[in-house]
């Protein structure tokens, strides 16, 4: 599981997340409403970091401050103030400009000053010791390479033994998308201040953030009262989809399955969809593939229905299936084409995965009734970009994909976006670095299939589908580390994340 997931902190991370430039008016109108001014929410702010701080650091002794010139080094200003006013030896380097500070900045430049602290150049040589290292220098401004001598600050602290904790967001990592376009504060711990940002969530943010914390600084309330125009999904999320099922429920109310693909030698990819719909509590699957890959398929799962795939019985199955997923070892010769183009027609719910997704980067069309999962790669294909210009900008790439496509998006990697034409977005805030193996796709796609056919939204589908597989993927690590995880471990913890009341009753 990653830091930022951590079972102890998880609950108090909020499941709404704000474009970063809506930030300053967010903050603007918060204050206003509680009749306080923006100096005394940044006073708040700094309070917040230094009680985390002792917390994460009670032996500290000795704080090295690097101050910025934004509202993030008057964060670094305050925590300094109050750090030398415990006792704490303080060092503070500050980044100097021909530009103004703004005047909450300055004002906590001041009351620094005003109580005896000292300002280092950014060239100064720090202390001899450094127990741990704030980092007050660029906050949720910058979308380009820190320039210097912000990324020689960063480089150094980067090198240097102390951890980091950043204020708000670790310098460097862009609040907008968490992308990294030069150097990035490494940070044991990250404090996000009012709300969090996407940048916290997806793109490199788990590269930096470390373990991520949250405080609305006494704005939960009105907070709560905003509509945020984008969601943060991890397991603690999974009951408002999935709920009990009712005990006279049977296999024909959960939704018939039907997955095309798996071309000569790609058993494995299209039993591990079935298999995932089945373990995520699809009623009855069927898979149509290639005649060679029938009998390991049954022979690794009875539970399947399995046939050839043919003209005749795509037709037949097509008629009784409630949702359909194509994709999965589809192949891009000649069977795998035909079969597209007879599937495409349907209107039933439907979610196009892997080999499915490059034969339709050639012929594009926009539908409303189907689900892509793109990984970066897909992604860059189906835009006609560079895999590079989609990590770039990975909500814009979502956003693009869904314009040109329509339906649901999940674009997969390190914070997966989910992206709906009608405009929701969210983020599913679980899953590991031992994700990066073969067939975890496959798997997404049967989960995702599975909840289709028990009767959620597509968008719900997608969002509940991601949460479920990278929490899956969370337990496994959470047992056996992260290198080395397969696909088909996941199987072992489905069953906790589809019944997520076994998660309220373990707790």
């Amino acid at each position: 599981m990653t830091d930022h997931t951590e079972k102890e902190n998880a609950t108090s991370l909020p499941h709404s997340v704000w474009p970063a430039q809506a930030l300053r008016q967010l903050e603007t109108d918060g204050a206003d409403i509680l009749g306080i001014t923006l100096y005394e929410l940044m006073l708040r702010a700094g309070n917040a970091a230094f009680d985390l701080i002792r917390q994460r650091w009670p032996h500290a002794r000795c704080w090295l401050i690097l101050c910025g010139q934004g509202n993030n080094g008057g964060d670094g200003y305050v925590i300094a103030r109050l750090a030398q006013a415990a006792g704490y030896a303080v060092t503070l380097v500050a980044c100097d400009s021909n530009r103004p500070l703004p005047e909450e900045a300055q004002r906590a430049r001041d009351g620094w000053l005003e109580a005896g602290g000292e300002i280092h150049a950014a060239d100064a040589i720090w202390p001899e010791t450094v127990d741990v290292i704030v980092d007050a220098l660029l906050g949720t401004g910058i979308n380009r390479a820190p320039a210097a001598p912000y990324d020689r600050l960063i480089e150094k602290a980067n090198q240097h033994a102390a951890p980091v904790f950043a204020v708000d967001i670790p310098s460097g990592l862009v609040a907008a998308n968490g992308s990294a376009p030069g150097v990035v504060m490494e940070a044991a711990v990250t404090l996000a201040l009012v709300a969090l940002k996407p940048g916290l969530v997806t793109g490199k943010a788990r590269d930096y953030v470390g373990q991520l914390h949250y405080d609305a600084l006494g704005l939960e309330d009105w907070l709560n009262g905003q509509q945020a125009p984008l969601a943060r999904y991890d397991a603690h999320a999974l009951t408002r989809w999935l709920k009990p099922r009712r005990p006279t429920s049977h296999k024909g109310d959960q939704g018939r399955l039907l997955v095309v693909g798996g071309d000569r030698g790609t058993a494995g990819a299209i039993r591990m969809t079935a298999e995932a719909a089945l373990r995520t509590g699809a009623g009855l699957v069927r898979v149509l593939t290639h005649k060679d890959n029938i009998v390991p398929i049954l022979s690794a799962r009875p539970e399947i229905m399995v046939d050839e795939l043919t003209d005749d019985a795509l037709s037949q199955q097509l008629e009784w299936a409630d949702v359909i997923i194509i994709g999965p070892g589809l192949g891009q010769q000649a069977w795998g084409k035909n079969a597209l183009r007879r599937v495409e027609n349907s209107q039933k719910p439907m979610l196009w995965d892997a080999d499915a997704l490059n034969l339709l980067a050639f012929n594009p069309d926009k539908r409303q009734n189907r689900i892509i999962t793109p990984h970066p790669g897909e992604a860059a294909r189906l835009l006609n970009l560079k895999t590079t210009e989609i990590e770039s900008d990975r909500l814009l790439a979502a956003q693009r994909l869904v314009k040109r496509y329509g339906g649901v998006v999940v674009l997969k990697g390190a914070g997966t976006i989910i992206a709906s034409e009608s405009g929701e977005m969210a983020f599913a805030d679980v899953g590991n670095a031992g994700m990066a193996s073969g067939g975890m796709g496959d798997v997404l796609s049967g989960i995702i299939g599975a909840l289709c056919g028990q009767h959620l939204t597509l968008y719900d589908a997608a969002c509940a589908g991601c949460v479920v597989h990278g929490a899956a993927a969370d337990a496994v690590a959470a047992r056996v580390g992260t290198r080395g995880m397969l696909a088909t471990d996941l199987f072992s913890e489905l069953y906790q994340f589809v019944n997520p009341e076994m998660l309220n009753n373990k707790a």
